[in-house]
């Protein structure tokens, strides 16, 4: 199973409501193993199956929600 990570910086993550509602979004997605969110710094860790879904994939499913993103850096795993 190749596996990979995401890391955004978004420009408007306020609160535990916005925490939640990235988590359950991003979640749905198939291939998604887990999402960590950091509403203190913005951040958004995402590591995912990259049989399941891509990165371009969950970017636009972050935008789709109203979030812009910041920066994005990706991390390929050898499995």
């Amino acid at each position: 199973m190749p596996k990979a990570s995401m890391f955004f910086t978004l420009s408007n993550v306020n609160g535990k409501h916005d925490t939640k509602a990235i988590k359950k979004e991003l979640d749905a997605l198939p291939g998604v193993m887990s999402v960590s969110v950091n509403g203190n710094t913005n951040s958004v860790a995402v590591d995912y199956d990259t049989t399941g879904v891509q990165s371009e994939r969950i970017e636009k499913q972050l935008k789709n929600i109203g979030y812009e993103i910041i920066d994005c850096k990706s991390d390929n795993h050898i499995m």
